[in-house]
């Protein structure tokens, strides 16, 4: 039995008979999970058929091509807040990304749901994300408005369904029908779901929706970390929020109490903040645990059907934390990614994808002649928003200056 593209795999009669296949960890699925929990055994598949693996799941054989993918090592120069050369310490989409996962596991483990599934959909969840962050984001979609526009969700679909090129039998990673449906039920517009294959008028996995809230705690939480050692926001900024000045408090009343016996002398605000902050995503995870499975409960939600009927959404905080939330949220928004610094990188970056997209749809023949026989295909400005799209930050400000710098090379 031989995988497309991959190695030969024993058949179940050479295994030893102690060593756990597929079946037995289907089975354990079936034993363990939650009844609202996706069971690999029960996926709708993959568009292109495929023997699956021996000693993985269909959805621990989606998660491995995500991290083998091309995409997913680009994340490593793709800007989260602050850009990739400000500084070696700040997040990166790749650093967000595992963090996202992290804690989605984390959830996904506490509420019965399938880890492995709910993994594969936090570590593709910003594949389609452009260079520098949401202001590439934001340039791309306007560039493209009068051909589809553009949002980050739908193209990490386009990523996983066509631009990836690593098998001979099909375009993309043939990924299974859930993954794909989760990455784009990231998004609540649900225009043009039925031509990319998928189900409209049901609502995300709690796989799913659990990816979603992981990636808003993750974000949140560690852009606060990035904002102080950027020095944009201070410590005595963050005190003006109930959420943080009360487990501030409490971080040092904990620390207080260490004595003589506290490691780090003096705990400095770095160290501090730093223990808020893993303090305040413990928090929010525990919320979002118990909450969520109180309204699993309300619901009645007793099968993967439920879920998906479910007219609301079934994971989230409760209502005095997403308040205290929102106001970081707010915070975030108005002393953070509205800082100066962020705010000219991001004019910048407009700059760069503006002009780099413009010169192209000018002049397609500087497009790589692997894109130029996309955009016989799919058309000129979509395969030009597929180029972009794909690139890391540096590879952005180098293309501007290959397409721009009067004696550049190439």
């Amino acid at each position: 039995m031989t995988e497309p593209g991959g190695a030969p795999s024993p058949t179940r009669s050479t295994r030893h008979p102690t060593i756990i296949g597929r079946p037995e960890l289907e089975a354990r699925e079936d034993a363990t999970l939650a009844p609202w929990g996706a069971r690999a055994a029960d996926s709708r598949g993959r568009r292109c058929a495929e023997e699956e693996p021996e000693y993985r799941t269909c959805y621990m054989r989606d998660r491995d091509r995500i991290v083998h993918s091309t995409a997913f090592r680009r994340l490593e120069y793709k800007t989260q807040v602050f850009v990739n050369h400000k500084g070696d310490y700040y997040r990166t989409r790749l650093t967000h990304t595992i963090e996202t996962a992290q804690i989605a596991r984390t959830i996904a483990k506490a509420l019965g749901c399938n880890e492995d599934l709910t993994e594969a959909v936090a570590l593709a969840h910003d594949l389609g994300h452009t260079p520098f962050g949401h202001a590439g984001q934001d340039a791309l979609d306007e560039l493209m408005r009068e051909h589809g526009g553009f949002e980050h969700n739908r193209q990490s679909l386009r990523v996983v369904d066509v631009l990836e090129q690593r098998y001979a039998a099909f375009r993309g990673l043939n990924l299974s029908y859930e993954v794909r449906e989760s990455i784009v039920k990231h998004s609540p517009n649900r225009k043009g779901f039925a031509e990319l294959g998928i189900d409209p008028e049901t609502g995300p996995l709690l796989e799913a929706q659990i990816a979603d809230a992981a990636d808003s705690i993750a974000y949140d939480n560690h852009d606060i970390d990035d904002g102080l050692k950027a020095g944009a926001i201070t410590l005595a900024d963050l005190d003006t929020l109930p959420l943080w000045r009360r487990n501030r408090e409490q971080v040092e009343a904990e620390n207080a109490a260490l004595g003589d016996a506290a490691v780090s002398a003096p705990l400095d605000g770095e160290i501090v903040g730093r223990q808020v902050v893993r303090r305040l995503i413990g928090i929010q995870v525990a919320d979002l645990i118990e909450e969520t499975g109180r309204r699993i409960e309300a619901a009645g939600i007793e099968t993967v059907d439920d879920v998906r009927a479910a007219r609301a959404p079934l994971v989230g905080l409760s209502d005095e934390l997403k308040a205290e939330k929102a106001a970081l949220k707010r915070f975030l928004f108005d002393r953070v990614y509205r800082h100066y610094a962020v705010c000219r990188m991001a004019e910048k970056a407009k700059r760069f994808i503006t002009g780099v997209f413009e010169e192209l749809i000018r002049y397609p023949k500087s497009l790589p002649p692997d894109f130029r026989a996309w955009a016989d295909e799919v058309g000129l400005q979509r395969a030009v928003a597929d180029y972009v799209a794909g690139m890391t930050d540096r590879f952005a400000q180098k293309e501007y200056q290959r397409l721009f710098a009067p004696f550049e090379i190439e």
